[in-house]
């Protein structure tokens, strides 16, 4: 029985036609992820540098978010503007 791969992306390409095409691939992808397959099971995710980008952003809040949850009641300590 073949394994199943999920694909997490709309667009799909083959390798041979990104490298037939890839300035339009892009073009045509805007700023959605695509599939780059090989053999039909999916080899690597191309994204647009502003894609990228927000992942990116994304992530950082993801473990910005994550480090408040850890310190949410924690030992509170006060201090003063004088002090810093």
């Amino acid at each position: 029985m073949a394994a199943t791969h999920a694909i997490y992306a709309q667009t799909t390409v083959s390798m041979t036609d990104l490298r037939r095409n890839p300035s339009g691939i892009l073009e045509d992808a805007g700023d959605s992820p695509i599939a780059v397959l090989n053999h039909n099971k999916p080899a690597a995710y191309l994204l647009s540098a502003k894609a990228y980008e927000a992942l990116l952003d994304r992530l950082d809040d993801a473990e910005l978010t994550k480090i408040v949850k850890q310190r949410q009641g924690g030992k509170r300590v006060k201090v003063t503007l004088e002090a810093l």
